[in-house]
């Protein structure tokens, strides 16, 4: 009798899949993190496939900062319009009126912390009771220390030392009320992963993963996009340059590269050449060494 093997991306497929069906089994109310960047992309794209012939079963839900991108706006739009599933969207600028967060202020001032209680209001507001995020171990390495099925308290605190064994894929979704769990299918992918299983599917992605000519400024060892939101020193100099970005954050604070990959192929191939991390170009990871664990035991994505 012949055997039946999977390739590696299958197998990562598979995983990904399982976990996703998972969450829907174990929790009453669950959603996608979706902020228009590749790995929530990718995530919604192993949703479809794992509910198919029918809808994906549960909720979108972006925060959005006020500060976005306008392509991953418009992106978001077209692919919520053609899933025909529902968009939550909890707004920054809505808790930044309400009181409820103080905006920052000075040269690299950031919406990006301000994200947490959004969220969290967002996560209340809604009751749900999982949040299903595109993080992956090889992003950051706090991000390596997530389980699938990682706990948050009913403060929506994350305790790295806290979280449950996860033995022969048996994964435990009980939790108390105000409690909820952050679930991460693609854990295992790598950024190289990523864009294999792009290329391999022919999933449409924003066109700012592409090359193409921006006006850019040089700020923190990086180009940061100019825009409305950019508050420009005097030493600095708005310049063009065929700029890709790796990550989407805040317009604010996502550093591009200089590059020429311009296609799905050629990107595959510079990043299979490249030694520094996805999240280098992000100043918000810059503030110190443990500040996406910070963050993230505050709540974060």
């Amino acid at each position: 009798m012949s055997k039946y093997y999977l390739n590696y991306l299958d197998e990562l497929e598979s995983e990904a899949i399982f976990i996703l069906r998972e969450v829907w089994a174990q929790f009453e109310n669950p959603v996608i993190l979706f902020s228009g960047g590749k790995d929530s992309i990718l995530v919604t794209h192993l949703a479809k496939k794992a509910f198919y012939p029918s809808k994906i079963p549960f909720p979108l839900m972006h925060v959005d900062t006020g500060h976005n991108f306008p392509e991953t706006i418009q992106f978001r739009d077209d692919i919520i319009k053609d899933l025909g599933v529902k968009l939550i969207v909890g707004s920054v600028q809505e808790s930044i009126d309400d009181g409820r967060v103080a905006e920052e202020k000075g040269k690299n001032a950031t919406r990006n912390a301000l994200q947490i209680t959004t969220l969290l209001d967002a996560i209340e507001s809604n009751k749900i009771d999982c949040a299903i995020g595109g993080g992956r171990r090889d992003e950051e390495k706090a991000r390596a220390k997530e389980r699938f099925f990682s706990h948050r308290d009913d403060f929506g605190q994350w305790d790295p030392k806290n979280q449950r064994p996860e033995l022969w894929n048996i994964f435990n979704g009980k939790h108390f009320e105000g409690e909820h769990f952050r679930a991460f299918p693609i854990s295992n992918w790598t950024e190289m992963d990523v864009w294999n299983y792009i290329k391999r599917e022919n999933i449409e992605i924003p066109s700012l993963y592409f090359a193409h000519e921006r006006e850019v400024v040089w700020r923190q060892n990086t180009w940061i996009p100019n825009s409305e939101f950019l508050v420009l020193e005097e030493h600095e100099e708005v310049v063009t340059k065929k700029i890709r970005f790796r990550t989407l954050g805040d317009i604010t604070i996502t550093g591009g590269d200089e590059s020429e990959a311009d296609t799905l192929e050629k990107i595959a191939t510079e990043v299979a050449g490249m030694r520094n991390t996805e999240r280098g170009n992000r100043s918000d990871d810059k503030r110190s060494e443990s500040a996406m664990e910070d963050r993230k035991r505050q709540g974060y994505f």
